[in-house]
């Protein structure tokens, strides 16, 4: 038998049914596999194919509806085939969808169980699917899963996908957990290129410049702002001051900015003349420009990951831990909101996820103590700017030079 006949495993059916519903990647989609595919072998003497955990890459433990589904992500309606939805839109986030995936095992696959599976995320997720050779999927499945709203995606042995049911799109209550994929999802997720700047200013000048006439590339070089133009801008929209879309447009905390500049200054312009004071100061900038500093730390409160790390932050100062490390930090976020601890501080890659987690979703403590797994936006970028603004009482460090053990998270105000 050909290896393109041989029955498909659940890792197989997974990987098909990925490539089907997120085809590309996309500033308003992201899925994570979970973690139990990131093992070497699915079943003994079944080793799971490299190519197949990187097309499932990344990796994390989500809860959904009172389970972990083998999939789930965020996806803008958009984006998606119309044949995966039988609505295109709800509301104004993209919806949380989640795959359950069944493959040949012992000889059969156990698609009812998949649908029902599913058909539990929906007290979460906004759809679900059940994912299976197509072969094995039965007219009564179909039945069923259309009485309970579930999607059937029918997988063969070339990897092609059949949509045999098409769920409705359904709103639900949101979790912390769903919540993480969201923000992921957004333009102010933690992708691997959110922050490519560590100083509060450089985001602050790209409204400003962007208000002001003229170019905004030769306005940020003129007033000695910043020179990573494409830094400054991907920064302001994770930060919320811009929409970054087919064209720059302020937001209602963009326009703020704008408003702040000219009271303060006068113009956009005279506003834009006070960077150049700024410029190369190591100094904190809540300390070398109070006024200023109190702005950027509105925004940088305005952004969600902030609020989730100063709560935690002051939870942990409550229980007697008032200088926790970043090994000591992570810990307890993964207790209380793993996925978005993995997410905002762990790197995507499969190898890296791999470490960190067992199949089970647990923290590998151990392997948190070396600072290549980290995700620099946020252990260098995102804490350097959250120190400037008078949040945390220490800079942030690269991953290369990081002490994971040494690097300590405290705010500087606690209550």
């Amino acid at each position: 038998m050909s290896s393109a006949a041989r029955p498909l495993s659940e890792p197989q059916v997974l990987a098909h049914a990925k490539q089907r519903l997120f085809p590309a990647a996309s500033d308003r989609s992201y899925v994570v596999a979970d973690t139990q595919f990131a093992r070497e072998e699915w079943l003994p003497g079944q080793p799971i194919d490299p190519a197949v955990r990187d097309r499932l890459a990344p990796f994390n433990h989500v809860e959904i509806g009172g389970g972990f589904p083998d999939l789930v992500g965020v996806h803008e309606p958009d984006e998606l085939d119309p044949e995966l939805l039988a609505v295109d839109r709800l509301g104004d986030d993209p919806p949380l969808l989640a795959i359950e995936a069944k493959g040949y095992a012992s000889g059969g696959v156990d698609t009812r169980r998949g649908i029902v599976q599913a058909y539990d995320r929906l007290h979460e997720a906004n759809a679900a699917y059940l994912a299976a050779p197509v072969e094995a999927v039965t007219d009564t499945d179909r039945t069923l899963a259309r009485e309970l709203n579930v999607g059937v995606l029918g997988v063969d042995t070339t990897g092609a996908v059949d949509v045999l049911e098409s769920p409705r799109l359904v709103g639900n209550r949101t979790t912390t957990e769903a919540s993480a994929l969201r923000f992921q999802a957004s333009a102010q997720g933690v992708a691997e290129n959110s922050f490519g700047l560590n100083h509060p200013k450089n985001y602050l000048g790209y409204p400003l410049a962007h208000y002001a006439d003229g170019d905004t590339a030769c306005l940020l070089s003129e007033f000695n702002v910043v020179g990573a133009v494409r830094d400054a801008r991907r920064g302001a929209a994770f930060l919320g001051l811009i929409e970054d879309r087919e064209r720059v447009a302020l937001t209602a905390l963009g326009e703020e900015v704008i408003r702040f500049g000219k009271a303060r200054c006068g113009s956009v312009e005279a506003a834009l003349e006070t960077f150049a004071d700024w410029y190369r100061s190591r100094k904190r900038f809540i300390e070398l420009a109070p006024a200023w500093g109190q702005l950027a730390r509105r925004v940088l409160f305005e952004y969600p990951a902030t609020e989730l790390l100063v709560n935690e932050l002051q939870t942990m100062h409550d229980d007697w831990i008032p200088e926790p490390s970043l090994v000591d930090l992570v810990t307890h976020l993964h207790e209380l909101h793993p996925t978005f601890a993995v997410e905002l501080f762990v790197r995507g890659d499969e190898a890296v996820r791999r470490r960190v987690l067992t199949a089970e979703g647990d923290l590998r403590r151990a392997e948190l103590e070396d600072g290549d797994i980290y995700h620099s936006p946020t252990v260098f970028q995102l804490k350097t700017m959250l120190y400037h603004v008078g949040i945390l009482t220490a800079n942030g460090t690269e991953p290369h030079r990081l002490d994971p053990t040494a690097d300590i998270w405290a705010l500087r105000e606690p209550v």
